[in-house]
């Protein structure tokens, strides 16, 4: 794959990896894979921004060679330390010794700590500028988004900013243009990186978003550092992050259970049932048996979250503890949530899902629903009303 103009002075000069599955170590299932995006402004003076995969790295030094050798690169904007951004970097240091290496403070130290190596660098804040030729960047701390080290840069002239880690996605492509893919499954990949990604930090990105809107910066195109580049109608991703930031929620449940012999799970079916009948959408998924990254892009903008256990040694079963322990470090608010699950001869399980929900923020719907062994007519009926008194605290 050659590489691809993106304005008048930048271009794509990345890797698509399309057969990657497995993201922050196991955490984010990247079933469409993804891009190391990376941009090079050729000219008098030539600027990389960002690097790739360490793995890529003679992906990334073909395609500036197609517009400039190695050797004349003259400085390289590091937004973000994480390796999937900087991993070819001691390559190219290898190549272009004494190249000057910018960003933020927080930037130095994650570099030295990750390659222990010395490096020409350039520490910049918020309002600095850097002119090389032609071309003039503006820099932007946003620590937390998703790293102490993130930085946004700002292409003057073409109106580009490269915000990294923000507005991108899980999504490898034959085309680098969000108006080149395929809507549905695009938005929904922009979906699952906010929920898996940038979730916990959602008060954060909201004063970033009013930042740059009150910031007079013109935008024209988002060229993010995985998935596709926005060139039409670029606010349109940043107006999403502001609703998912904004913690927006729809008359939405979403039902997570994990069941040992059945019973927990014939629970989960009649609770969606009288959730379904009370007017409220529904997503219904066994731990065991679905992707969590999808779980959580569904969660966003539910207000109601239902969980659910078989009680095993007076606790909750592995998978939903796994579940739970995820979605604390989300840090959701304003949701509703209710706790379910069945038992043998002691409980436990339903105990402790609600103690955790009350520690992400939720608001514990009680009584709970929890049944010995599995459900008689009567159960039913009462698990079926759960459900719909359920609704009522979801729905408006």
């Amino acid at each position: 794959m050659k590489s691809v103009k993106v304005s008048e002075n930048a271009y794509w000069v990345g890797s698509v990896d399309w057969t990657i599955r497995n993201f922050h170590g196991n955490t984010f299932k990247t079933s469409m894979g993804t891009t190391y995006n990376a941009y090079l402004l050729p000219g008098e003076k030539n600027v990389l921004i960002d690097t790739v995969a360490g793995h890529a790295s003679g992906e990334l030094f073909e395609k500036i060679e197609e517009h400039v050798p190695l050797e004349r690169l003259d400085a390289v904007v590091m937004n973000h330390v994480e390796t999937d951004h900087s991993g070819a970097l001691p390559a190219l240091l290898d190549r272009r010794p004494g190249i000057e290496v910018i960003g933020t403070k927080k930037c130095r130290e994650g570099l030295s700590k990750h390659y222990f190596r010395e490096m020409n660098f350039r520490e910049v804040k918020t309002g600095d500028a850097a002119e090389f030729g032609k071309n003039t960047l503006r820099f932007i701390e946003a620590p937390m988004l998703h790293w102490p080290d993130s930085m946004f840069t700002y292409l003057e002239g073409d109106r580009v900013l490269f915000p990294n880690d923000a507005f991108g996605q899980h999504y490898a492509s034959g085309g680098r243009f969000g108006d080149e893919a395929e809507r549905c499954p695009l938005m929904e990949e922009a979906k699952k990186y906010y929920a898996n990604i940038l979730w916990p930090f959602s008060s954060l990105v909201l004063k970033k978003i009013e930042e740059l809107l009150e910031s007079g910066l013109e935008i024209r195109t988002v060229a993010p550092s995985h998935g596709v580049i926005w060139r039409e109608n670029p606010l349109e991703i940043v107006e999403l992050y502001r609703k998912w930031a904004s913690q927006e929620t729809l008359g939405k449940a979403v039902i997570v259970y994990e069941t040992m012999w059945g019973a927990t799970s014939e629970m989960a079916r009649v609770i969606s049932e009288g959730l379904i009948e009370a007017g409220a959408e529904v997503k219904l998924y066994d731990v065991n048996r679905c992707d969590l990254t999808a779980v959580f892009a569904d969660m966003i903008d539910a207000a109601g979250w239902v969980v659910g256990s078989s009680t095993h040694d007076n606790s909750m079963l592995p998978g939903i503890a796994y579940f739970l322990h995820l979605l604390r470090g989300m840090k959701p608010s304003s949701r509703a949530a209710a706790a379910f699950g069945s038992f043998g001869w002691g409980g436990g399980a339903v105990r402790e899902i609600e103690e955790v929900l009350e520690k992400t923020g939720a608001r514990v719907f009680r009584p709970s629903f929890s049944a010995k062994y599995r459900m008689n007519e009567e159960e039913k009926k009462k698990c079926l009303e759960f459900g719909k008194a359920f609704a009522g605290e979801i729905i408006s």
